[in-house]
């Protein structure tokens, strides 16, 4: 192993959180930051080449090679874990920008109770209500606190909206059930396309509020505050599982790399496989890592920032052992608990007319969030306690991944002539209303090392224990009631029918969205990291991602996650560095 010359600031993953945080630290300080990254480098002109949906949307060009690491998943503790071959109902990106790069660019803050959400359940309906199974729990920030570095990731990424809840005064057309802000979005809403208009006329005739969805396309051209100059949207339906030819979505190379480009204090090092963080005495030394050319190598660090996908995030540190790992039975160590994903069901409605639906953006969509969190019900239905968003998207319907979408019926065979001309007929005539839904956290779905199976390495695979519980199937049962009541406003034919009550599958899409493992909170009791995010047991460790989140809201999470960054480099920045020990 080959030991380089010291950084002051070690940063493992180059996407959204650790360019982030390298901007940060390189712009207020002289300290010599390097950001690994195990992936290859990106640039907005690859994008310009090929928006070839095979390579991308089909085959997943821009994610993780499964073949080199994956996870392994089980239903509960007595099921064997088996590794998760193919991607499925997550997508981990790779290379500089990671996620941020193919996301579709939904950029929303989390409702003011999200934060305190153990609290909020046990005053609105009791302790003794509550599942003993229940593991969620209050933040160790509030709304409030975050509300201006809400504000400074907007501004970063010139999200584009319209305020419902300005300064107090709620305004048509915004989410009147969004906390309050204290200014409008940066940019405008993105246009209205001719299907998510007719979900807006509806759901206001049922006496719901429609708004457009915050977003990461930009509606206009847009300088940020570093500067940065991006145009418009060009709605050409490729964002989700692309990179943006022309720049319009924010992505971390579009955003973050034009400006630490330029920072003579910032390395990055790409096809750099970080496999330990390297620690002695209760502190960082530095991290081990191979690169592309199976190289090992020792860097020392005066602190280490990691800043990868949730997964890695949680497998790096099991494999450094660092922490104590969680155990479900007994309840102790915190380490892989509060593992969450994301709940949703759709119903596919189709129109006696065409939509253009094959033009849209990433996060073109009208919705409601008159049933997020507990709004719209009383939390007393049959054990009811959160539900979520309701939309109607369109990013854009592909030629190969959107064939064959057709009403019940309309073929009675699933291949051959028929088939083909009633794919050709139902083309462009259907669309989708779907539920992006809280995921609350349980006591026995969590993560930990998979005790056989390992990576190209010899490493042990991360282990997913991961399942439905009966409150997300009462989420979806209720959704698709009101789902339907929507269809029909809108006069859609759709298959009625209840949603199923199968397991969790990695099988279908159901979010890139995975969060806990290294959960934040007030006390090294209930979580790994502090508010700043610096490791309870390590003060010169960070760990920043959406692995810090103690549950799921209903919305994306990449702008708390940014929201986050900022407060652990403030944090990293204005008081450790000056004074290197535990913050409180």
């Amino acid at each position: 192993m080959t030991n380089l010359k010291p950084v002051d600031v070690a940063i493992i993953g180059g996407g959204w959180t650790g360019l982030l945080m390298a901007k940060e630290i390189t712009a207020s300080t002289s300290k010599s930051v390097a950001v690994f990254e195990r992936g290859i480098p990106r640039k907005m002109e690859d994008y310009a080449v090929t928006m070839d949906e095979l390579d991308h949307n089909i085959r997943l060009r821009m994610m993780q090679n499964t073949a080199e690491e994956t996870i392994t998943h089980r239903h509960s503790l007595k099921d064997s874990a088996v590794p998760v071959r193919q991607h499925g109902s997550f997508h981990p990106g790779t290379g500089v920008g990671g996620a941020g790069e193919h996301w579709g660019g939904a950029s929303f803050r989390f409702q003011p109770d999200c934060f305190r959400l153990r609290s909020h359940l046990t005053e609105k309906h009791g302790a003794a209500k509550l599942s003993a199974d229940l593991s969620v729990q209050d933040w160790p920030i509030s709304y409030d606190e975050l509300e201006p570095l809400y504000w400074k990731s907007e501004q970063l990424m010139g999200i584009s909206g319209k305020a419902g809840n300005l300064r107090g005064e709620k305004i048509d057309g915004g989410n009147p059930f969004e906390g309050s802000r204290q200014h409008e979005y940066p940019t405008p809403p993105l246009k209205h396309s001719y299907a998510s208009s007719l979900f807006a006329d509806a759901v206001r005739r049922m006496g719901y509020h429609p708004y457009r969805t915050p977003a990461a396309n930009l509606s206009e051209p847009y300088k940020n505050p570093d500067g940065i100059t991006r145009p418009g949207c060009a709605y050409c339906g490729h964002c989700q599982r692309y990179g943006c030819m022309i720049g319009a979505k924010a992505q971390p190379t579009n955003t973050l790399m034009p400006v630490l480009a330029k920072r003579k204090n910032f390395e990055l090092r790409t096809g750099s496989w970080v496999r330990r963080i390297i620690h002695k005495d209760g502190r960082a030394t530095g991290i081990q890592f191979t690169n592309a050319s199976g190289e090992e190598f020792f860097q020392p660090a005066g602190t280490v920032v990691l800043a990868s996908f949730t997964l890695n995030n949680t497998r790096l540190l099991s494999l450094s052992k660092i922490g104590t790992p969680y155990d479900p039975v007994t309840r102790k160590g915190t380490l892989g608990r509060n593992l969450t994903h994301q709940v949703g069901v759709n119903t596919r409605i189709f129109f006696d007319k065409p939509l253009n639906i094959f033009m849209g953006a990433g996060e073109l969509a009208s919705r409601i969030s008159d049933f997020d969190g507990d709004n719209g019900f009383t939390g007393a239905e049959d054990g009811l306690l959160r539900l979520g968003m309701i939309a109607l998207g369109t990013n854009g319907d592909t030629p190969i991944g959107s064939f064959g979408v057709m009403p019940k019926g309309a073929s009675k065979s699933n291949w051959g002539s028929e088939w083909k001309a009633a794919s050709i007929k139902w083309r462009d005539h259907s669309a989708a209303i779907g539920m992006s839904g809280e995921h609350l956290a349980y006591r026995q779905n969590y993560m930990d090392l998979d005790p056989t199976y390992t990576d190209k390495f010899g490493d042990p695979l991360l282990r997913f224990t991961l399942n439905w519980t009966d409150h997300e199937y009462k989420m979806r049962e209720f959704a698709l009631k009101i789902q339907a009541n929507i269809a029909r406003e809108m006069g859609a034919k759709f298959d009625e029918g209840p949603p199923s009550r199968a397991p969790y599958n990695v099988i279908n899409y159901q979010s890139t969205h995975i969060q806990g493992g290294v959960v934040m909170g007030a006390s090294p009791e209930n979580s790994v990291v502090n508010k700043y995010l610096q490791h309870w047991d390590m003060p010169n460790l960070f760990v920043v991602g959406a692995s810090a989140f103690p549950q799921n809201a209903a919305p994306n999470p990449t702008l708390t996650s940014l929201s986050l960054t900022y407060m652990a480099a403030d944090g990293m920045i204005n008081r450790y560095f000056k004074h290197p020990e535990k913050l409180i």
